[in-house]
This record gives structure tokens, sequence and C-alpha cells, in this order.
């Protein structure tokens, strides 16, 4: 738990603390042999030349509001941190690329400070990072999403992706791990994700708590300075406000557990398929 805290404690920030070593199997590996962007061109070309590297994991995620008490950057740590403990399961068959930071957040720009690509815009980023990918000899992606905004249009594009491309890519977003029941028995809402609400609080208690920030927040007094234009969606972010007082780390380690294996899963049978 403290390893994972501090891989993920300053994603973005220069001099970001990195753990030493991590499970990978039976072994231990140095955790940034995970990561395409803290790796060296020799190391990448010995994976792939070696015929140890079979997948690789692109997260997309956003930079958005998330309520009073969440850091913006929620989403994109959030989905790279289940990337990367689930490559970690599978090293050295599986490694993460460069995480998409910013997603198609048009529903959040009356929220202040949420930054939103056009759809064309974040589907031209995702399919050049593949190809390049597929450029250098990757020929298994799984695209892992993070922000509800991009998941219709990742949907509807992947197809068309794997067709252009001719190599596997797959996309699913890491909560697509949560069933009914595991919502009912860890979530006294009942909602995963749920945007700032219990889960994705209690997930940021557990993974970097630094991000959390509940000083000096009101939300009563909060509310005339929002200007939030669709009082449906000034409601529903209210009751996710209230729900995130349900949140606990407890919470949040068992949730991440459950996708980081699901993930895990779902490469591991692409690499045997």
């Amino acid at each position: 738990m403290i390893a994972r805290r501090s891989f993920l404690a300053g994603i973005g920030a220069a001099g970001a603390a990195m753990p030493d070593t991590q499970p990978a199997g039976n072994s231990y590996i140095n955790s940034r042999k995970a990561l395409l962007w803290e790796s060296t061109r020799k190391e990448f070309r010995e994976l792939l030349e070696g015929g140890s590297l079979k997948a690789v994991i692109v997260p997309t995620g956003s930079t958005e509001q998330h309520n009073e008490h969440l850091a913006m950057i929620n989403d994109t740590a959030s989905v790279t941190l289940i990337a990367q403990q689930a490559a970690l399961l599978l090293y050295p068959a599986v490694i993460v690329a460069t995480p998409v930071p910013v997603g198609i957040s048009p529903h959040w720009m009356d929220r202040k400070g949420t930054l939103s690509l056009r759809k064309e815009t974040f589907l031209a980023v995702v399919y050049d990072i593949c190809e390049s990918l597929k450029t250098h000899g990757v020929k298994n992606i799984l695209i892992l999403n993070g922000h509800g905004g991009n998941v219709t249009p990742l949907k509807q594009s992947v197809p068309e992706f794997r067709d252009k491309l001719g190599i596997q890519v797959e996309m699913n977003s890491y909560w697509d791990a949560y069933t009914p029941e595991i919502k009912k028995k860890y979530m006294e809402s009942g909602q995963a994700p749920g945007h700032a609400g219990e889960f994705e609080t209690s997930f940021a208690m557990a993974a970097f708590p630094e991000r959390v920030h509940w000083e000096g927040v009101d939300y009563e007094k909060a509310k005339p300075h929002l200007h939030i234009q669709d009082p449906a969606s000034a409601k529903q972010e209210e009751q996710f406000y209230k729900d995130a007082k349900l949140a606990s780390t407890a919470k949040g380690e068992a949730m991440i557990g459950i996708a980081v294996k699901w993930v895990a899963e779902q490469l591991r049978r692409s690499i045997v398929a």
C-alpha cells in the first residue's frame, strides 16, 4: 500500500518518488520497468526483440473537476495506478504506455478548472499512440479507461482502430470489474464509479490520500458560487458530495484490489489467446 501510494503521489511532477521493487508473479522487479515512459529504449527494445512483451496498456483519463474535495487528476491517477499494478502482476509480458491525461469532458465545463478535448482530438491522440506502439512491433493493446466521458467514443472507435492497425486492440474501463454484487457489498451508496462520491473518494483515500482535500470545504457555502447550469446535474452532484462522506480507506483498498486482479485477468486471457 505504501509503495502504491508513493508511485502516484507525484504523477506529473518532477522528482516523484518511485518504489524500488514491486511483486511480479513470484519474483520482484524494479517497478519503473513496467512503465514505458520510465524505461530506456534499450529496455523496451530488449523486451520486444526477446519476445517477452506481449501486450501494452494505454490508460485514458481526464483532468476535470471532482467536486470540492478531490484533485482534478483523479481519473488519470486512478486508471494509471490500476494499469501499473496489473502490469506488475504480469511483467515482463505487459507494460503501461504514457497515459492520456485529458479526456472528453464538455459536460463539466461549467465547473472551474476542467480541461476538455474535442472527441475527434481525443480519439486521434489515442489512435496515434496505438499506431506508434504498432510501429515498434506491439501486437496487443488494451486501452484502459478511467473517465466516463471517454467510454462511448472509445467503444465506438476501437473496432475501427483494430481494423486500420491490423493488431489486437481492446478497450475496458477499469470499473467494468465491479458487478452489482460487488457494488452492493462494498459501497453503501451502491455507486461505482459515481463522480467524486463514495467510490472515487474511497479509492483516493487508499491510493493517494494527499489528493483528498476536505480542509475548508463547506458545500452549502460553495453552492452560490458554483453556477451549475443543469438543475439535475446540480442535484446529482450534491448527492455525490453527501455520498463521499461514506468513503473509507478500507473500501478503497478492496475496490482497487478487485480491479487490479480483473484487469490482469483480461490481459492474461488475451495473451494466451
